[in-house]
């Protein structure tokens, strides 16, 4: 468990309550990350935290980075840590679900018909593409200064996350939404060819592709209808929190990243909620612990290959909201908020 900065620690600890409600025999450890860590004198991802991220099943992660930190070099700030894990641990998949709870739909910016129902998941590239190709520089040619970073995309590279994304659509709804920019981008094409190779092995499974523009849009005008959408690194970055805002709030949305390692059935990954740090809610009892929750339930299902103790968790959050349990986030005029901690009894009471 790195719980991390701002809220990351209060919610962390929710999440390990109710992991611990299901199943008391994991053995959960605390260790420090990011700015708690730097204010102690130590690098963002001290190597006794590696160490023991190095010996374990999988990371509980909190959020890092602080207003403080920002402007410094990557290697002086917070948000170091979570680069080095995912870069150490090859967490090459990114596993975002987006889900409106029932009761919840007026806390959307869209009307309540539209997102009534709505159940996706973004399965995002996370270890390729532009933000890690080389080179990547800033410099001076013929006294012009200008900037450049590398696209860079591998065929097994593209397979591999194609092949996650097929594989969960097969246990939901059997849609897969390839995003991408063929009609510019040579890595583009490549991922296009490649993905639908890949679906000839998945004929169950039915495959669409949308370039980036048009997928943007049609995640607001018709977010129902998508089921599994994969794409690469930087789309997906965009892409997954245009998909998160849909619900009305961030902290209901857990994520997964997964990585290659782990024994057979079961990924080694980093489990976060994806609100962030949110520093001016930290210590006030009033941050929205779902997505934390539901992140301990991610852990559960992939890297402990416990899907009956993950639907354990997730059918208690449903209940809790079905039974009017709101934190101020998602709180409306007519409903009277409840804190961090009384959410968290709520779901541990409806287990």
């Amino acid at each position: 468990m790195l719980p991390g900065d701002g809220i990351g620690p209060e919610v962390t600890q929710c999440a390990a309550e109710v992991l611990r409600r299901v199943r008391p025999d994991v053995e959960c450890t605390v260790a420090p990350v990011g700015a708690a860590a730097l204010a102690a004198g130590l690098p963002a991802l001290p190597p006794e935290t590696k160490a023991l991220c190095d010996r374990s099943d999988a990371i509980l992660f909190g959020s890092v980075g602080l207003p403080q930190y920002d402007g410094l070099p990557l290697a002086q700030r917070p948000e170091y840590a979570l680069f080095l894990l995912r870069r150490d641990y090859e967490l090459y998949a990114n596993l975002r679900p987006v889900r409106v709870f029932p009761g919840l739909e007026d806390a959307s910016s869209l009307r309540p018909e539209i997102v009534r129902g709505l159940d996706l998941l973004v399965v995002r590239e996370l270890t390729g593409g532009i933000y890690y190709g080389r080179p990547k520089e800033l410099r001076t040619v013929d006294g012009v200064e200008e900037a450049v970073d590398t696209m860079i995309y591998r065929a097994p590279e593209i397979e591999r996350i194609a092949r996650i994304a097929f594989d969960l659509a097969r246990a939901r709804r059997k849609h897969v939404t390839s995003v991408d920019k063929q009609n510019i981008l040579e890595t583009s094409r490549l991922w296009r060819r490649v993905v639908t190779e890949m679906a000839a092995q998945y004929p169950d499974v039915r495959l669409e592709h949308l370039l980036v523009d048009n997928a943007a849009m049609q995640l607001v005008a018709r977010p129902g209808d998508f089921d599994v959408i994969v794409t690469e690194n930087m789309f997906g970055d965009i892409l997954s929190d245009e998909a998160a805002i849909l619900t009305g709030s961030l902290g209901t949305l857990p994520s997964a990243s997964l990585g290659s390692g782990g024994s057979p059935g079961r990924q080694f990954g980093l489990y976060e909620p994806i609100g962030g740090t949110a520093p001016d809610l930290a210590g006030k009892d009033v941050a929205n612990p779902t997505a934390a929750i539901l992140s301990a339930a991610m852990l559960l299902r992939h890297s402990l290959a416990d899907d009956s103790s993950a639907a354990r968790i997730e059918r208690a959050v449903d209940r809790a909201y079905g039974d009017g349990l709101r934190t101020a986030d998602v709180a409306r005029s007519a409903a009277a908020p409840v804190s961090t901690r009384a959410f968290t009894q709520g779901v541990l009471a409806r287990l």
